[in-house]
């Protein structure tokens, strides 16, 4: 035991030992991994070098990261706009859908080759202060049936997102990279260019390369390089890009088949929560800072064609705790054609009451019951009511066996409502 004779003489040497030891940083200034970061600049895409919103193998990295690194992307929402807490719905008219979507990189993962795989752990996602969801006319699953421009802006942290838009409901935190991949090569653009433009000629919708809004402009641009060669970001491919999985959640690792030296890899529109199917056609958009990690594994684009991903309890706690749900088969009234299937221009569809084996057909039907719950049950207006299904609800496949109606289901998290 130290007595009080004893502490003077002590505490004195103590303090004499601290002034002649080395200072040392505090445990914050302890750094146990390399980072980079691929930062943003500028308000806008068309003023940050690190950004771009086409796809073409003839896009030079904005930085280059060995496996093992961190990367840190900063990122933009999905419209590039200059959206905020008082917007209004007429403002989503004047959003430049040319600018979608803008995407941070592409980063040059060392030691990557074309047919490698590229492992990409997501690690963090630090979400911005606001989001929005909008209904854009002639866009997102129910098209036909709103066909007026709507947004909520929501007021976003780590641990829910509410909107003075649609008061009562609170969206719990769910973060996912809607946008990751990698850049497609020479054969992969022209693979995909040509089926694009099939499609678009039979009358299915495909977007075309478009000169306006596209960056980098020196490849995409009106007087680019490559600008009749540059993809759309709007649709996933075998690269990955738009794929909008909300189970690739942090922890989760995707693998992209490599295509280019170097792979390319990019991240963008990010989402703070979404429910599976995101049918007004936007989540919760917003920026973020996203960190991941990657790791190469070698000659599988063999096997690994496509997006793949792995992971392990992620899926548990997107599980909602008390639910409610709806079904849907593809059932429809005499005279309708389905928009998606007008281009097929099919007689025989119109006055058939019951489609074959029709997904399609059964989850929309799932999701306009769902609506009808929310707006007789909640009290949301149907705007509101399809807001909250593309942020909220599952669409779930339930069979594909019981011809000719396959089941889906729209399941709707009731711990989303407050008093």
């Amino acid at each position: 035991m130290i007595t009080a004779r004893q502490f003077g003489p002590l505490a004195f040497a103590l303090v004499l030992a601290a002034t002649w030891a080395p200072a040392d940083a505090d445990t914050t200034d302890v750094k146990a991994f390399e980072t980079v970061v691929v930062a943003k600049t500028g308000p806008h895409c068309t003023d940050d070098k690190n950004c771009f919103n086409r796809l073409h193998p003839a896009i030079q990295p904005a930085a280059r990261a060995k496996p093992g690194q961190h990367i840190v992307f900063e990122t933009r929402d999905a419209l590039d706009a200059d959206f905020n807490l008082e917007s209004k719905s007429e403002d989503v008219t004047a959003a430049d859908l040319n600018l979608v979507h803008p995407m941070t990189g592409p980063v040059f993962i060392e030691g990557a080759e074309r047919g490698d795989v590229l492992a990409v752990t997501l690690l963090d996602i630090a979400p911005d202060e606001y989001g929005y969801t909008v209904i854009v006319p002639g866009f997102g699953f129910l098209r036909d049936l709103y066909t007026e421009p709507f947004i909520a802006n929501w007021r976003t942290s780590r641990l829910e997102a509410v909107s003075d838009q649609i008061p009562g409901v609170a969206i719990p935190f769910n973060g996912f990279m809607g946008s990751v991949g990698v850049l497609p090569g020479e054969p992969e653009v022209e693979t995909m260019l040509a089926r694009e433009a099939q499609l678009a000629q039979a009358g299915g919708i495909a977007l075309q390369p478009e000169p306006t809004g596209a960056l980098p402009a020196a490849v995409c641009g009106a007087n680019g390089s490559h600008k009749d060669r540059c993809l759309r970001t709007i649709p996933p491919r075998e690269n990955g890009g738009n794929m909008d999985v909300k189970q690739m959640q942090v922890g989760t690792t995707l693998l992209l088949p490599c295509f280019v030296d170097g792979c390319g890899l990019f991240v963008g529109d990010v989402h703070y929560a979404q429910g599976d199917g995101e049918v007004s056609g936007t989540a919760i958009e917003m920026g973020a800072k996203v960190t991941v990690v990657t790791a190469v594994r070698k000659g599988l684009g063999a096997k690994v064609k496509v997006p793949h991903y792995e992971g392990g309890d992620q899926l548990k706690r997107l599980a909602p705790a008390a639910f409610y749900a709806t079904t849907g088969f593809p059932l429809k009234k005499a005279g309708e054609v389905p928009p998606y299937v007008t281009y097929l221009d099919s007689q025989k569809i119109g006055p058939l009451t019951n489609l074959s084996e029709d997904l399609m057909l059964a989850a929309r039907n799932a999701l306009i019951e769902m609506i009808d719950y929310l707006v007789n049950e909640k009290g949301l207006s149907r705007q509101q009511a399809y807001v909250v299904a593309s942020v909220a609800v599952d669409l779930r496949i339930g069979q594909l066996v019981d011809v000719p109606n396959y089941t889906v289901s729209a399941i709707l998290p009731l711990t989303i409502f407050r008093e």
